[in-house]
């Protein structure tokens, strides 16, 4: 990957060629089939069809699903081709076959999408899992088209393999500012609170989210990946969908925000990378978590609206 001359207070994480070095021994390869205990809070190098197969059965607690949309794209070394909209849809099924034997009957899984391959995954989805909503959140981010409409949205399909699955609703509450503070007839805030802060109502979470950050250069969590997912959304899903200590399992991993945010919430996790540049840094920040386990937007428990003072 080139690299880029960066502004001074510019806090994307990188790698030097030291740091590939070190980190390119951490990451593992799957040849024949391996023990949950061998690939848990391990980074796969690989192609994740090669990979799947070797996969233990019936470990994963919850599954996150963020492979390429139907987009040309270039991921460092990787290129995306833009398949029909059948093409694209048997290249999704053609992975998840091989993916569900790595679930629990009690799993959950979230497959992300954008509004043109949302139209090929909820058909998929429900031929293999009991789909239960679809998660819109705003990706407000970069120029708009003078041609069209800006593209500002992305969903998240949420599926359950049954019926018995875990959702921590108390967990993933979020703080949001009260514009009218009703008052009981004491005079005493009604389901709200003060703060330094401002006024604030915990709400139970929606199926539409704005108030997630896209990371960018002065975040502490910023790569170069083109497609990183903000560590709040993951944290979300994570803390929703699991308890402490259970497997989280992401096949297109990326730059590993779903690895850092389940290291960073107590939990067991493992994904596959096909680009090792990726690979070893997803390693760089699991790293960094032994430092800094801080997670934007989220604090003491709670989730709180994007650009709330504290958070500014």
């Amino acid at each position: 990957m080139l690299k880029k001359k960066r502004a001074e207070r510019n806090r994307t994480i990188t790698l030097s060629k030291d740091d590939i070095s070190v980190y390119l021994k951490n990451i593992i390869e799957l040849k024949s089939y391996k023990s949950i205990e061998e690939i848990t809070n391990k980074t796969i190098c690989q192609d994740i069809f090669s990979a799947a197969e070797f996969l233990p059965d019936c470990f994963v607690d919850l599954l996150f699903i963020d492979p390429p949309y139907n987009l040309n794209r270039k991921f460092n070394s990787v290129h995306f081709k833009e398949k029909t909209v059948e093409e694209y849809s048997n290249w999704i099924e053609s992975f998840l076959i091989k993916l569900k034997h790595i679930l629990k009957p009690t799993a959950s899984i979230y497959f992300c999408g954008d509004w043109y391959t949302s139209i090929s995954i909820p058909f998929i989805l429900q031929k293999h899992f009991i789909v239960r909503n679809r998660i819109t959140w705003e990706r407000e981010k970069g120029r708009g088209s003078k041609k069209n409409w800006k593209n500002s949205s992305e969903d998240i399909w949420f599926c359950t393999m049954s019926d018995n699955y875990v959702f921590n609703v108390d967990n993933v509450k979020l703080n949001r500012r009260v514009i009218a503070p009703y008052k009981d007839n004491n005079g005493n805030p009604k389901d709200w609170k003060k703060s330094e802060l401002g006024d604030f109502r915990l709400t139970h979470p929606s199926n539409i989210w704005t108030d997630i950050s896209i990371p960018f250069w002065s975040m502490p969590e910023n790569t170069d990946h083109p497609t990183q997912k903000p560590e709040k959304l993951l944290a979300k899903l994570i803390l929703a969908s699991t308890n402490e200590g259970e497997f989280v399992f992401d096949p297109f991993l990326g730059s590993g925000t779903t690895s850092v945010t389940a290291k960073k919430l107590n939990r067991i996790y493992s994904g596959i990378e096909i680009d090792n540049y990726y690979a070893c840094l997803t390693e760089k920040r699991l790293d960094l978590v032994e430092t800094n386990k801080k997670i934007q937007g989220y604090d003491d428990g709670i989730f709180w609206e994007r650009n709330s003072l504290k958070y500014r």
